[in-house]
Order: structure tokens, then sequence, then C-alpha cells
């Protein structure tokens, strides 16, 4: 297949955005700032928060829809014939669609006169679904990206026009590759937008090898296993930071309590090998024996307090060398 040109359309744009956390905001808010009609925004539902769930609470995007006085909605399904007659009627252009949670189906990828654009987290067809940017990090690629696609009914399946690549340090974690993301894959939009609207936006097919799926973070993947090598949990604990966070269990005179770690590194020198069995405290800097290796731990959290660093932590929990963590 070779390459195919979306048509001309007006400026400004007619925009239907259909996102939800704070990953979508600096597209919604670069779009709006380049000048185009965003017409309707499509979010997920607040959801309860607080202690007893009374309080509810909007999506990141919602918020900012609101502070711009724009309509949302927030169906629990667009497969309706009802939610298919509703997003006709805002006669959009496009719709720009970045981390909204909900399943596309035809009628509604076919209802906006160009279609609807996706910004997705990965260099296509590498990583994709639910957790682009965290198994990147956890799988230990020394790059990604982001990229603005055209949406078909396949799982980020559609065609691809424009891309940023992005460098992963070893020690950038997902949060901040989040955040840096987030940033470039708002100018890309806004220029894939500008393109489109002139009329020269192309798109070329995914390859067909070299696919991958970025499966949802399941909650076991979350506690650390010292039985792996340090370079494995390093990449794992840096791909679930800050959230979920990966975890160990450690008893601090009360039972196993669980503890977030935030940032660490693989050790190096004389605590790398040689070690005890995996789970091991070997120094006073809260080095662990691993499987293979050993890994410091440079800022942990306990369960209800905030984040501190490995002196902070040791000095509240009086460990010594040899104590075992599970």
């Amino acid at each position: 297949m070779g390459s195919t040109a979306i048509g001309r359309s007006p400026e400004p744009m007619r925009i239907v955005f259909m996102g939800t956390p704070d990953f979508a905001v600096p597209v919604l808010t670069e779009i709006l700032g380049q000048g185009h009609e965003v017409v309707a925004i499509y979010t997920r539902a607040p959801k309860p928060a607080g202690r007893r769930g009374l309080e509810l609470t909007p999506t990141p995007v919602q918020v900012t829809a609101e502070q711009f006085g724009i309509p949302v909605l927030t169906p629990k399904t667009l497969r309706s014939e009802e939610a298919t007659a509703t997003f006709r009627a805002h006669v959009a252009d496009v719709a720009v669609v970045v981390a909204y949670g909900l399943i596309l189906p035809k009628p509604i990828l076919d209802a906006p006169t160009e279609g609807c654009l996706n910004l997705h987290g990965s260099l296509l067809p590498r990583w994709r679904g639910a957790a682009p940017i965290q198994r990147a990090i956890m799988a230990g690629d020394p790059e990604t990206g982001v990229m603005v696609m055209r949406m078909d009914e396949g799982l980020d399946t559609g065609p691809v026009a424009m891309v940023e690549k992005i460098a992963i340090s070893p020690t950038m974690t997902a949060g901040e590759l989040h955040d840096r993301m987030s940033r470039i894959g708002a100018d890309l939009m806004a220029r894939a937008l500008a393109a489109l609207s002139r009329g020269s936006l192309t798109f070329k097919p995914q390859a067909d090898d070299g696919i991958v799926y970025a499966h949802k973070i399941d909650k076991a993947e979350c506690r650390i296993e010292w039985s792996r090598s340090a370079t494995d949990l390093h990449n794992t604990i840096r791909g679930l930071s800050p959230f979920p966070g990966a975890f160990f269990e450690a008893d601090f005179g009360k039972g196993p309590e669980r503890v977030k770690v935030l940032r660490a590194s693989v050790a190096t020198g004389p605590s790398a090998t040689g070690h005890d069995t995996p789970g091991t405290l070997l120094d006073d800097q809260l080095t662990i024996a691993c499987g293979e290796g050993a890994l410091c731990l440079h800022e942990v959290q306990r369960a209800g307090r905030g984040p501190v660093s490995a002196r902070e932590f040791l000095g509240g929990a009086h460990w010594a060398v040899g104590h075992r963590v599970i």
C-alpha cells in the first residue's frame, strides 16, 4: 500500500476532542491556542473520590474544558444509535483522540469529514495497547516516541502521519517520560492539524513486523521479586514510578508493610556481586541483593507516608546488614 493524502479542510477546523487523563491536557490547550474551534469534548465520567467516595472528581480534561467553557459529554458507550446521532450533530471536520478510554466504533470513526486522529505514545507497531510508556521502560528500550495516526477499527493499527522519537535515558521514570511525551505530542498534533487543514497530511501504513502489545499493568507485576536480576528490577521500578509503583514488603515490628520503590540503580563495586540470598540488605546505603547483582534503592515510600531518601528510610527502620525483605 502506498501513502494516502487527506483532503483540504477550512481554517479554523471544527474539532471534537476526546481524552481523559492529564496526558491529554497539553494537546487540548495547544489545539485551542492554535485557534481551532473545539465544539465538544468527550471524556470519562467523574469518579468517586475522598475517604468515603461521596465526592465525584472530574477528569483533568473535563476540568480544562470547563475552564474554557466547552461542552462536555461523558457517555458510558459510543455504540448506541443515540451516541452516534449526537456525535454526528457536532458536524466536526476531525476528531482528536488522546488516551480517551472508550472504543470508537465505525460509525463514530466515520462521522468527522477527515476521520479521527489519535496521538499514541510509542513507535508503532511496537507497544500497541494500553500501557506503551510503562512497557517501553520496563523492557529497557533505549527510545520511544509519539505518533499521530488515523484511527481504524483495530487496536492502534491505523496508518501513521507524523512521528517524533524520544530517547529514554537509563534513569528516566515513566512519570518523567509521560510528561516529556505529553509536551512533544501536543506540538506534534498541532503540526498535524495544520497540515491537515492545508490538505497536505499524508499517511503510511504501519509495518507488518515488530508488533508488540503493551498490555495493561497488572497488580501482580508491581511486587518486586528479588530473585530477578538487578537490571530487570531497575527497569521495572522505573517503568512503574511514580504510579502504581513497584513495591516490596518489610516488617517494621507490626507485621508486613508495603514499601514503594520510586528510584533505584544497579549496584556497582563490592556490593554488586558475592552477596547473600535475594532480598538481603547488604550495606547501610539500602543496597538489596538480587538474583543477579544488587540494587541500590534511592527513594522509597512507606504506606501512608511521603517519599524519603534511603538514608532517611534506614534511620527510621533500624535495620542491620543481613535484614531480609520480602
